[in-house]
C-alpha cells in the first residue's frame, strides 16, 4: 500500500531525489566512493555546494543583488541566536506568531532590548496580526513567514525602514515573493528542501559587521561567507539532497510552478474542511497556511474510527500538535495531489458513516 506522509518534519521529498540519492551512497557520480564518505574539500563536492549555494540564489531571484547563501549547521533554531548575535546592537523587533517565533524572541533577548511588535497568543496563536508598526529604530524586524504547529502563514509583509529577517523553514520555496524584501532568509531543509542536518541561510552582507560586541568565529556569518560554507566540515548528506531538491525544482519550472501545485493541493483540503460537518479547521480563514492545513473533529468521539480509517489508506503523520490537537496535514512541495485527495476523501467517508 503506497505511504501518504503528511508528516510536519523531517518530511515527504520527491521520489527522484530520494533514488538518486540512494545510488550517491553506494557510488557518487561514478568515482566509487559513497557521497558519505568523500572529503568536503575534494572537488566533487566543492562543486555540489556551489551548485547548492548558486540554486538556492537562482530559485529566490536574488542572484547579483548583493546576497550569499550559506548551508551551516544547527537548524534554524540555532539561527534564532546567531541572528541577533550578528545584527542586534540596541534594539530588535519581532512579530509573535507561534511557538518558534516566540523561541526566536526569546533568544534575542541575551543580546539587547526587544520590542514585540504584535501576538496572536490571545487566541492559541490560530491568527496573523495586522495592523503594527515596525519600530524605525529598530536593528531588525524579524517574523515567521509560516507557522507549521498553528498552521498560520503570512500572506503579506510590511514595508520596514529597517532590515527585515525571516525564518522561512516551513514554506522556504514554496510560493512566490518579492525575496528582495528580506535581508536575510534562513531555513532548517528538514520541511520543504532536504533531510535534517543542515539550515539555508540567504543573507545580504551589507548588513554586517554593525555591531560593536565580539563574535565567536563560528556564530559570525562574515567567517561563514569568506569560508564558503566550510569554515568546519558541512553536513555533507544533507547539503547534497537539497541541492537535488532544488535541482528538481528548477526542472518543473521553479516557484512559480510549484506555487500553482500547492494551491491546488491547499484547496483540495480546505473545501473539505469548510464542507464537511464532522471539522473544522483551527486557523482563521485569511491566514490559512498552503503548507500546513490544521483542523480537528468537531465530535472527539469520532476520533478512533477516524485514526483507524486514516492508517487504512495509508495516511501518515496527521496527528496535529500537542499546542493544537487535532490534525494537521503538512503538504510540503513534493506532496502529490493525489495524497491530499485521499485524505478528503477519508474526510467524506467519515461523514457517510457517521
Amino acid at each position: 500500500m503506497k505511504k501518504h506522509n503528511f508528516s510536519a518534519g523531517p518530511c515527504i521529498l520527491p521520489q527522484t531525489v530520494f533514488q538518486e540519492a540512494s545510488k550517491a551512497v553506494l557510488n557518487f557520480n561514478g568515482i566509487d566512493l559513497s557521497i558519505l564518505e568523500i572529503s568536503h574539500r575534494s572537488k566533487e563536492f566543492i562543486a555540489v555546494m556551489e551548485e547548492a549555494q548558486a540554486l538556492a540564489l537562482e530559485l529566490l531571484g536574488l542572484e547579483g543583488k548583493g546576497y550569499k547563501a550559506l548551508f551551516l549547521q544547527g537548524g534554524a533554531s540555532m539561527q534564532f541566536l546567531n541572528v541577533a548575535y550578528n545584527l542586534l546592537e540596541n534594539k530588535a523587533a519581532y512579530l509573535n506568531t507561534g511557538t518558534w517565533a516566540a523561541k526566536a524572541l526569546k533568544e534575542a533577548k541575551f543580546f539587547g532590548e526587544v520590542t514585540e511588535v504584535a501576538s496572536s497568543a490571545d487566541a492559541n496563536f490560530n491568527y496573523i496580526p495586522k495592523g503594527y508598526v515596525v519600530p524605525e529604530d529598530a536593528d531588525y524586524f524579524h517574523c515567521t513567514s509560516n507557522n507549521t504547529i498553528f498552521g498560520t502563514q503570512m500572506k503579506s509583509f510590511p514595508e520596514t525602514a529597517v532590515p527585515m529577517v525571516a525564518d522561512m523553514s516551513s514554506d522556504i520555496f514554496s510560493r512566490s515573493i518579492d525575496f528582495s524584501k528580506f535581508s536575510l532568509i534562513y531555513a532548517g531543509a528538514q520541511k520543504n528542501m532536504g533531510p535534517a542536518g543542515t539550515v539555508l541561510v540567504v543573507i545580504k552582507e551589507d548588513i554586517l559587521g554593525k555591531v560593536s560586541r565580539p563574535i565567536p568565529s563560528m556564530i559570525d556569518y562574515r567567517q561563514h561567507i569568506s569560508k564558503e560554507s566550510m569554515f568546519n566540515t558541512p553536513p555533507v548528506f544533507s547539503v547534497y539532497v537539497s541541492m537535488l531538491t532544488m535541482r528538481w525544482l528548477k526542472t518543473l519550472g521553479g516557484i512559480k510552478t510549484i506555487e500553482e501545485h500547492n494551491n491546488r493541493k491547499a484547496e483540495i483540503i480546505y473545501n473539505e474542511i469548510d464542507r464537511n460537518p464532522l471539522f473544522k479547521g483551527f486557523a482563521e480563514k485569511e491566514d490559512r497556511s498552503v503548507m500546513n492545513a490544521t483542523f480537528n473533529l468537531t465530535d472527539e468521539g469520532l476520533k478512533p474510527v477516524f485514526d483507524e480509517m486514516a492508517k487504512e489508506a495509508g495516511l501518515n503523520g496527521i496527528n496535529g500538535h500537542r499546542s493544537v490537537g487535532g490534525y494537521r496535514a503538512s503538504m510540503y512541495n513534493a506532496m502529490e495531489t493525489e495524497s491530499v485527495q485521499v485524505l478528503a476523501d477519508v474526510m467524506r467517508e467519515l461523514e457517510n458513516k457517521a
